[in-house]
């Protein structure tokens, strides 16, 4: 086993600031939200994705993807959802396994009275703090970490599938994710 490659003193720091960072963020973003507009972040995110996607639907399967939620995880939410009236679900004609998430009028409403102080809280917690260099220094360095995650999520992705026996749900996604 080759020697580890320790992290030099400024790296830790670095390391230990954008950790803390991150938490941070992600815990007011969450509160923001909570307090507000009386949903969780997950939530917000899955409605965004709806709102977003054409015919404001999307195969359940799709939206785990786009949120990068183990299906169990998004069906829970979806469920939550529902149960709001802010989502239903249809089943998918082509495919009897397969169902579709779709966004309702009400959904749509608790998005839009939601959005204005979740985008007041991001730009005031992540981007007033910076300069016009270091939001695009930003962007850079967010997109390359992506770059390196993304190929190691799909194969751990891939190894979940063939383990819950969902090999043909993952197949599917990776050939809309081609087409894309």
């Amino acid at each position: 086993m080759s020697e580890p490659r320790w992290l030099s003193d400024e790296e830790q720091k670095v390391w230990r600031d954008f950790s803390a960072a991150t938490r941070m963020l992600q815990a007011h973003l969450e509160g923001q939200l909570q307090h507000e507009a009386g949903m969780p972040h997950t939530y917000y995110e899955v409605l965004v994705a709806l709102s977003e996607a054409p015919g404001r639907r999307l195969r359940m399967s799709e939206l785990a993807d786009a949120r990068k939620a183990s299906r169990s995880r998004l069906s829970h939410a979806v469920a939550r959802l529902e149960a709001n009236g802010w989502v239903h679900r249809e089943s998918c004609p082509t495919d009897k396994r397969g169902s579709w998430a779709v966004l309702t009028a009400e959904g749509f409403a608790a998005l839009e009275k939601a959005a204005p102080g979740h985008v007041e809280a991001v730009r005031e917690s992540l981007f007033d703090p910076l300069t016009p260099e270091q939001v695009k220094a930003l962007g850079e360095i967010s997109a390359a970490v992506l770059g390196r995650l993304s190929p190691k999520c799909a194969a751990a992705e891939a190894e979940l599938a063939l383990r819950e026996g969902n090999l043909a749900d993952f197949e599917e996604r990776a050939e809309l994710a081609k087409a894309d």
